[in-house]
């Protein structure tokens, strides 16, 4: 079987069909797949509206800073270092692998970015900081690389935002800690995904127990190449718990394989190889009434997007000398200041 995929017979069925048949999941002139014969929410199209010429110059975008993007081998972090050029940031020309031989360069606009091993990435970095010293990292690498490079840009002082999700989450905030670094780290960059997880959060802390007794069913894909169980998931379980729902992490429903993708869950066939679908389904204990809530999202452009917002924001911070150390996007929203 393949890696992250499940039984059709299984809780796919099984929480999909407790969908009532009459409901229609959304608007009836967009094209719509279909899960087990009910109507499953498409994505709409992902590319950004061109910028009004009028109000670019009120822009957080319209400074400039050296951004270093990490993780460049990779289509999150390609994605990043385009949407960072396209908003005028200064591209640094090098990026880190965790390949050990590696040669090769990623063309990204005008700017040539050299991809380095893990053994020269101390050297490298320093050479950069010295060369940039206000440069920002943004660190789109892989689970087992978070630790070790936030050590590195504690050890050096490099603000960082880690959009890479996994690692031991209590040793990145440690290490941030006791080196007195800048640091944004959020398991989602995506702005308004950030605002429904506040939105949950405000309810959690509102109304604790207000779901007591209902029964979870959670639902999440994503492309083959993501590893790691989906943090955003995992965030809106924490607050479904303190909203009185008892779930066991072991029971998401993961979803990596493209055929179950495509056939259950409704993913755009040409938004395979990038998306996150969401599902979180809540029943009541007498099967009564049920809630439904669904955040669906293709392609990386809204993450590309929010990542430089982030290091734009983390930059401003520095530049301030803000007393506090540690973000996540929640302040970046707060801040209003996002294109």
């Amino acid at each position: 079987m393949v890696a992250g995929q499940v039984p059709v017979s299984g809780s796919i069925a099984t929480m999909l069909s407790l969908r009532p048949p009459h409901i229609s999941l959304s608007p009836p002139w967009r094209r719509r797949a279909r899960l087990h014969g009910v109507p499953a929410s498409r994505c709409v199209s992902t590319v950004a509206p061109a910028a009004n010429p009028e109000t670019a110059a009120a822009s957080p975008a319209s400074l400039s800073f050296p951004i270093l993007v990490n993780g460049c081998t990779g289509k999150m972090g390609v994605s990043v270092a385009e949407a960072a050029a396209s908003r005028g940031l200064h591209l640094v020309p090098v990026s880190f692998s965790s390949r050990e031989r590696l040669d090769k360069t990623v063309q990204i606009g005008d700017t040539s970015i050299e991809i380095y091993g893990p053994s020269a990435r101390e050297d490298v970095l320093s050479s950069v900081v010295d060369e940039f010293p206000d440069v920002v990292v943004v660190d789109y690498t892989a689970p087992d690389s978070v630790n070790s490079n936030a050590e590195l840009y504690c050890k050096l002082g490099v603000p960082f935002v880690m959009g890479t999700t996994g690692g031991d989450r209590q040793l990145l905030y440690k290490s941030v800690q006791d080196s007195n670094n800048y640091a944004l780290i959020s398991p989602q960059m995506g702005k308004q995904v950030v605002a429904f997880l506040a939105t949950m959060e405000i309810m959690a802390e509102q109304f604790p127990g207000a779901f007591s007794g209902y029964r979870l069913e959670v639902l999440e894909s994503h492309q083959a190449g993501k590893l790691d169980i989906s943090g955003t998931a995992k965030a809106v379980i924490a607050c479904f718990k303190k909203l009185g729902v008892s779930y066991d992490m072991d029971r998401i429903v993961k979803i990596r394989d493209p055929e179950q993708q495509l056939e259950m869950v409704g993913v755009p066939e040409e938004h395979i190889e990038g998306h996150a679908f969401h599902l979180y389904h809540l029943t009541s204990p007498d099967d009564s009434v049920s809630f439904e809530f669904q955040h669906n999202v293709c392609g990386r452009s809204i993450y590309a997007e929010g990542s430089v917002d982030a290091a734009i924001f983390l930059y401003r911070k520095v530049q301030s000398e803000d007393p506090k150390r540690i973000y996540d996007m929640f302040d970046v929203l707060r801040e209003g200041n996002m294109r």
